[in-house]
């Protein structure tokens, strides 16, 4: 049997864990992964995207791995040749209301429940990057850390949240001049911090999150 076959799951990299549920009787994978968890400003987005076996894409990986570039030309290949894909996009309000870890299970339940929805066939298994699973999921699912290096679904629906949240945030910029969002897309830099200083908070910002909250003590929110 050749190393690395899709009956051999091989050393650990990206397509392991589509090799392993061949060997299991799992597939097809449906990926999850999610980004802006833990930035300051704007929305949590989650994908999931189902991707054709065997993958034909080269390069794809953790989105964290790319180069902006890199990201933008496997956002396109991914959208032209996924069988599934679904987007989740929670807001900033609504993840002040729950919390960042419930927000962003909603909205990869979303992205789940649109590409189930929109696949001709069954799911083997929804693989979620991470150690939470997805609550009141009635399809099969697993989480598995690392899975955005270790599964091509995974890391195409890693490429497929960044991207489109990447994209958000630089239209977000025209709306709030000054926050710098097109540049740092709402994480906690320097300037960001010092833009929120000098602008107060706009209300596209985490209110519950530090250091805002401490910051602006305030319950509400700033008006839009």
């Amino acid at each position: 049997m050749r190393p690395n076959s899709l009956l051999d799951p091989g050393k650990p990299d990206t397509g392991f864990i589509e090799r392993w549920a061949h060997g299991a009787g799992h597939l097809p994978v449906l990926g999850v992964d999610e980004a802006g968890r833990g930035c300051l400003a704007g929305p949590v987005v989650a994908a999931a995207v189902l991707l054709p076996e065997p993958c034909a894409i080269d390069g794809l990986d953790d989105s964290k791995a790319l180069t902006a570039i890199a990201r933008d030309r496997l956002h396109d290949r991914v959208r032209a040749r996924a069988l599934a894909l679904g987007v989740g996009i929670i807001p900033a309000a609504r993840i002040d209301q729950t919390n960042i870890l419930a927000a962003t299970l909603e909205a990869m339940r979303q992205a789940v429940e649109q590409a189930a929805a929109a696949h001709a066939g069954p799911i083997g298994l929804v693989v979620v990057d991470g150690n939470q699973p997805i609550r009141g999921l009635v399809l099969p699912q697993r989480p598995w850390a690392k899975a955005d290096h270790l599964s091509w679904n995974c890391a195409a629906a890693s490429v497929i949240a960044k991207v489109t949240r990447d994209r958000m945030m630089v239209a977000m910029d025209s709306q709030y001049p000054g926050y710098g969002f097109a540049v740092h897309k709402g994480y906690g830099t320097a300037a960001h911090l010092k833009a929120i200083e000098a602008l107060g908070p706009c209300p596209e910002h985490r209110m519950t999150f530090a250091p805002l909250k401490d910051r602006f003590p305030s319950p509400s929110r700033p008006p839009r």
